[in-house]
């Protein structure tokens, strides 16, 4: 029984956190119609303070009344004893202090039931005040609210939307799944190469491959040998020709020979 005591209490425990959870959830999106009708259902409050304490000050005030016409007729029999008195009929002065001694008591009777009354009125027009300023002061305090809370509500939708979060339907958040799925195509194709890959001689695709590359590498050796080499003596020079002799001389040359001969 214990067992089954603990169970049902763990049950509604949890029955009443969901519809707590749904409750909560219900005012968030009605939140500002919620707040309204709390400043309403207070208004309303108030409506039936004002009720009560219009009963009980109208009844405070008819035993007013009614104290005040006791009080008011007492003193009406001491004048008219006093009256009786001064005609010298003792009689009927006594008669009318019978009266007001009837006055007295009721007076009496009644006082501590105005004074009661009296109270309880003062106290339920300073309670009707007291309601109207927490009133006026919720007013305010629920336009604050609101205006809070949509301001909280629009920073909240501005951040998750630079965060690429939120709701479905945020386009910051869609955009960040259409790059994540065209990650993850490119991730499967990179595979799939690899897998095609597999199983060719790739030793012999490698030396193939560097083939390509060394043309410029051979030829940078050679250059480096021929920079290496002795250099060449230069070939020798040829003898300069004499200029020929002019016409002028080549003639006295020749007389010259003549005579010597």
């Amino acid at each position: 029984m214990a067992f089954l005591s603990d169970l049902f209490s763990r049950l509604g425990r949890v029955a009443r956190g969901q519809a707590n959870q749904g409750v909560d959830v219900i005012e968030d999106a009605t939140f500002e119609a919620t707040v309204k009708q709390t400043v309403a259902d207070m208004k309303n409050e108030l409506n039936n303070v004002v009720r009560a304490s219009a009963v009980a000050m109208s009844n405070y005030n008819r035993l007013d009344a009614e104290y005040q016409k006791y009080a008011r007729q007492s003193q009406e029999w001491k004048d008219r004893a006093g009256q009786a008195l001064d005609a010298g009929n003792e009689d009927l002065a006594r008669k009318a202090l019978a009266k007001k001694a009837e006055c007295d008591k009721q007076v009496t009777s009644m006082q501590q039931a105005v004074e009661a009354a009296h109270q309880t009125s003062e106290k339920l027009k300073q309670q009707v005040a007291d309601l109207k300023r927490k009133i006026e002061e919720g007013e305010r305090t629920a336009t604050t609210l609101v205006a809070r809370k949509n301001a909280a509500a629009a920073q909240r939708k501005v951040s998750e939307a630079m965060a690429g979060v939120g709701n479905a339907d945020n386009a910051f958040s869609a955009l960040n799944r259409f790059e994540e799925s065209v990650a993850r195509e490119e991730a499967t194709a990179k595979a799939f190469d690899q897998l095609a890959s597999t199983g060719k001689d790739e030793d012999l695709e490698a030396q193939f491959a560097q083939l390509g590359g060394h043309g410029v590498d051979a030829e940078l050796e050679a250059l480096k040998r021929e920079r290496l080499k002795p250099a060449q003596p230069p070939p020798p020079s040829l003898p300069k020709e004499l200029p020929a002799p002019s016409s002028a001389v080549s003639a006295g040359q020749q007389a010259g020979d003549r005579v010597k001969a």
